[in-house]
C-alpha cells in the first residue's frame, strides 16, 4: 500500500505575528512544530503500513525550515519526505495551495491513500485536503475517527455531532483525520539521528510545468484578508454584595436602569 501524507510546519500559537501590509503571517524567525492533527494523520499511515505493508511518503509546501518538520516525519516511520517550495508559492490560500499540493502529489505517482489532519492550527479551516480530492477527482473522507483497511476498501468512522456515521469506500481516497484517532508516537533516538541524515527533495515551480501560474500564490488566492485584529480584553464583572437578596436585586436593578438597559 502506498500512501502519502500531507503535513504542514505550523507556527507556535504563542508567538504568531501578522504582517501588516500583507495580512499574512509571518514565519520567519517564529517557532514552529508539526501541525498536531497531521501528526495523527502520519501516525495512522505508519500503523496501516505495520499491518499492511508498503511505504508511507510526507509532503510539506513551504520555506526550507520546512524540512525539520519532514525530517521529524521520518524519524516517526515516514520512508520518503519532499518538500514543495518556491517564492511563487507564497501567500496561497487554501484553494491555491490545494491546487500546488495536488500537482505535486500527481508528480510523485500513484497513491492508495492520501492522509491528511482534518485542519491546521493557523488557519483553521479544514479545506486543504477536501479540496486536494476535488482537483485530484477522487474520493474524500473527512473527520475520520477511525479506519480499517481490507483489500482495495477503506472502511472509515466519521465524527459528527451526532454520533459517528460509517461509510466505505474504494481505494484512492483522501482521508482527513481527527484527534481522537490515535496517539501519536515517540521518535527513537537512533531514529533521530538517522533522520537528521535523510535528504530531503525539494519540488519548485519549475518542476511543475503543467501549473497554471495565475492560481498560485497572492495572485491565485480568491480568499483575501482585510483586516487583522486582537480581540478586546473582556472586563471583569461587578459583584453586588448587600445585606439580603431583595437587596441586591434592587441594586441590580438600579444598575441596569444607570446602563439603560432596561
Amino acid at each position: 500500500m502506498d500512501i502519502l501524507v500531507c503535513v504542514k510546519q505550523v507556527p507556535d500559537t504563542s508567538e504568531i505575528r501578522i504582517d501588516p501590509v500583507t495580512n499574512t503571517l509571518i514565519r520567519s524567525g517564529v517557532p514552529s512544530i508539526v501541525n498536531p492533527f497531521d501528526a495523527n494523520a502520519l501516525e495512522a499511515a505508519v500503523q496501516l503500513k505495520e499491518a499492511h505493508g508498503g511505504s508511507v511518503t510526507v509532503i510539506s509546501m513551504g520555506p526550507q525550515q520546512a524540512k525539520n518538520a519532514l525530517k521529524e516525519c521520518i524519524s516517526l516511520g515516514a520512508d520518503k519526505a519532499v518538500l514543495i517550495s518556491d517564492r511563487l508559492f507564497g501567500g496561497s490560500d487554501t484553494l491555491a495551495t490545494s491546487y500546488i499540493l495536488a500537482n505535486a502529489i500527481k508528480k510523485l505517482g500513484k497513491f492508495d491513500l492520501i492522509l491528511c489532519g482534518k485542519q491546521a492550527i493557523d488557519g483553521d479551516t479544514g479545506q486543504v485536503g477536501p479540496e486536494i480530492a476535488e482537483h485530484l477527482g477522487i474520493v474524500q473522507l473527512t473527520y475520520v475517527a477511525k479506519l480499517e483497511v481490507k483489500g482495495e476498501v477503506i472502511t472509515v468512522q466519521r465524527e459528527h455531532d451526532e454520533g459517528y456515521e460509517i461509510v466505505e469506500a474504494k481505494f484512492p481516497a483522501v482521508v482527513t483525520v481527527v484527534k481522537s484517532i490515535n496517539k501519536p508516537r515517540y521518535p527513537s533516538i537512533k531514529s533521530k539521528l538517522a533522520a537528521n541524515k535523510a535528504v530531503i527533495e525539494v519540488i519548485t515551480a519549475a518542476d511543475l510545468p503543467e501549473i497554471n501560474t495565475e492560481k498560485i500564490g497572492l495572485k491565485g488566492s480568491p480568499t483575501k484578508v482585510k483586516k487583522t485584529f486582537t480581540p478586546p480584553r473582556k472586563e471583569s464583572g461587578v459583584r453586588i454584595c448587600e445585606d439580603t437578596g431583595s437587596g441586591c436585586a434592587l441594586k441590580l436593578f438600579e444598575k441596569l436602569v444607570a446602563a439603560k438597559l432596561v
